[in-house]
Formats: C-alpha cells, structure tokens, sequence
C-alpha cells in the first residue's frame, strides 16, 4: 500500500484469525476496517419471504438456491466445511469430536447470556475449553457478542454479553433443525438473529453511529435489542407470535421507567397489523425491515 500507492485492494481466502491475531498491526493507520455480511432484505430488494430468511439464512449461495433441499444441503456443507477447513486445517482445536459437540450445544443455546460452565458441561470439555471455543466463533466471524446496556440508572441491569451467529441459517442448521425437531421457543431465536442482522447491516453500511447491545434486569425485564447514542434511544422487541399480545410491551415500559428520555420503541412481530400502544409502534417484520433501511428507525 505504501510502496505502490494502491487505496483499494481485497484480500481473499485469507483467515480472519490469522489476521486479527498475527498481521492486523501491520494494517494499523493504513486501512479502514469494513464487515461484509449476508444479503440484507434491502439488497435483495425484499423479495425473499421472511418465513424463508429464518430457515435458510441469507448467504448468497443460500439465497439464490433453486429450493428448500439445495438450501439445505449448502448448509449442512457450510457448517462442516467450516469445522473441516478452518478449524482442523489450522490446528485450532485438539478435539474436533469436543468442538463439534460444542457447536450444537453453543448454537442450541444463541440469544442467551453465556454459561459458560454450563455449555462446557453440556458439551462434555472442561470450562477452560468452551471459553476458547467461543472465542475461536468470535475470530472466525461465525458469531459475536452483543454487549448489555448498562446506564447510570437505579435499576440494577444485567451486565453479561450475549452470542449472537452471523446468520440465521447457519444457525439452523448448527444446530440440527434441518434434521431433528427444534425447542418450542426456537422460531423466536431465529427471528432475533434475523432482525439483528438486519439492524446490523443498516448501521455498518450506512456508517451509523451510537451503539447496540440489549437489556435486561435480574428480575426478568429485557427489551431485545437498545440502540443508544447520547440520550437518543430506540428499543426493539422481537416476537415470533403471529398475534400480537399486550404483554409483549412490558419489558419497553420497564426500559423506559428508568430513563430520563423516553425512548423510541418498536414491537416487531410476525403478524400483519400495524398497532400503536401508549407510543410503542407494533409492526410486522416486513414492515419494520423496510421502514429501517428507509432510515425512518435508526438514523
């Protein structure tokens, strides 16, 4: 870059472990740091069912797929290329049979605060493991933590990260929903990870700024996903239902007790009408991931 004065360059089939933990220093004041992720609603102009993006994800070979089997089987091949690839082939792991294990305990339990002790009983390695396992997910860009929001407030807030994976249908199929039958509460998991991707490629792409996490107190209060920045505020709460119920307010009126500004708020759920409850603007899914690539939800 500085020899031959290039500004843009792409680098391809590189791991990303590999350069955050060995070259990304060489990178430092010269490069600006940019995330690639799976198609958003707005790239592939809305036209892909949501019922659809929560199954099989939207990485673009799933996308364009000719149907549900190819999708499936692309997939099935991602998650065991990815363990066969880019963790067996670099010697990330001493135990691939231990690994794997984790993956689906870890992809079992996405959207939740990390036990870590109870993941690494679950998936039979010591707790020392699972912590670097996860860690290993994080490197390798299968999956992030979503901080908490914790404001200058009485309430006692939760402070533990949450997992979120990068894509709905790698998630899915991690975890073996393409072959076994999934937990009750497994629809809304995966609706989660759908509408944080979503929000996540609004702000990165549209170089927002503020910042995201999630809320949640000791005694059950939780609001999905917060958006901060200052005093502006929007929470979001994601609902898998098809009907919309009162109750799926009350964690925003528990947010909203113990801020100063009364924030923006959203209910997003799967059924098709548009509400308004004391302020808070229930939308279907389709609704809301138009309205928040239009900039009318976080700007």
């Amino acid at each position: 870059m500085e020899e031959k004065g290039y500004r843009k360059f792409a680098l391809t089939g590189s791991s990303a472990r590999k350069l955050k933990r060995g070259s990304a220093n060489l990178l430092a004041g010269r490069a600006a740091l940019r995330k690639l992720l799976p198609l958003s609603t707005a790239e592939m102009e809305f036209s892909v069912p949501v019922d659809r993006l929560l199954r099989t994800g939207s990485m673009p070979l799933s996308v364009v797929a000719e149907d549900d089997r190819d999708r499936e089987d692309y997939l099935r091949a991602f998650v065991t290329t990815y363990l066969a690839e880019e963790v067996r082939a670099e010697g990330l792991v001493r135990d691939l049979g231990g690994f794997s294990r984790f993956l689906q305990v870890a992809a079992l339990a996405a959207g939740q605060a990390v036990n870590v002790s109870g993941t690494a009983r679950d998936a039979s390695v010591s707790r020392e493991t699972a912590r670097g396992y996860f860690d290993i997910l994080a490197d390798t860009l299968v999956g992030e933590w979503l901080p908490a929001y914790r404001p200058r407030a009485k309430v006692k807030e939760v402070a533990q990260p949450r997992f979120y994976w990068f894509d709905p249908g790698v998630l899915h199929s991690a975890a073996g929903g393409f072959d076994q039958p999934m937990p009750a509460d497994w629809d809304g998991v995966l609706m989660e990870h759908f509408v944080l991707h979503e929000l996540q490629t609004r702000i990165h792409y549209q170089g927002l700024k503020g910042s995201l996490g999630y809320w949640a107190t000791p005694s059950g209060g939780e609001v999905d996903f917060v958006w901060w920045r200052g005093s502006a505020k929007v929470a979001i709460e994601v609902k898998a239902s098809r009907s919309f119920r009162r109750e799926f307010v009350s964690g925003i009126r528990s947010f909203e007790a113990g801020s100063s500004v009364k924030p923006r708020s959203f209910v997003v759920y799967r059924g098709d009408a548009e509400l308004e409850l004391d302020g808070t603007r229930v939308l279907p899914v389709e609704t809301f991931v138009r309205r928040l690539h239009a900039g009318e939800i976080i700007d």
